[in-house]
């Protein structure tokens, strides 16, 4: 029986160019990513072992490279993007992901504009959500 769980990475901080204005296109500024991620746990909580489970270091490298390298007028499409990355992942099974921007160019002072999302792995007609699988030895 699968052990369904979340895993939470909270305020990924990373310098991109994301926005409509010509300004935002030209001029990197701060953003801030925060994940929730639902994904079956069970092989990892038995095991003990990175493998089994979604390496958060990993992801947080891809998120922010993600944020720093490419280049979107919406938050909307940039939180999409990150979405998918998080899908990707082998028993992955949701992911909610938050992006702000830190620093907005609106005309009153807030503390941040953002958007959220979520994306649930539609498996085929079917077939079971996907589990962990152990991970065998590499030689």
């Amino acid at each position: 029986m699968p052990l369904v769980g979340t895993i939470e990475i909270l305020g990924i901080r990373a310098i991109g160019r994301h926005g409509v204005l010509a300004e935002e296109q030209a001029r990197s500024q701060p953003f801030e990513v925060d994940l929730r991620i639902e994904a079956d746990l069970s092989v990892a909580a038995a095991s003990d072992r990175l493998e089994d489970t979604v390496d958060y270091g990993v992801l947080t490298e891809a998120v922010a490279r993600t944020v720093e390298l490419e280049s979107y007028q919406l938050l909307e499409r940039l939180a999409d993007r990150i979405a998918g990355i998080c899908t990707s992942l082998f028993g992955v099974r949701s992911v909610e992901v938050s992006v702000r921007k830190l620093r907005p160019p609106v005309p009153v002072q807030v503390a941040s504009v953002g958007v959220t999302l979520q994306r649930t792995v539609t498996p085929p007609a079917g077939a079971p959500l996907p589990a962990a699988e152990p991970t065998t030895s590499r030689a």
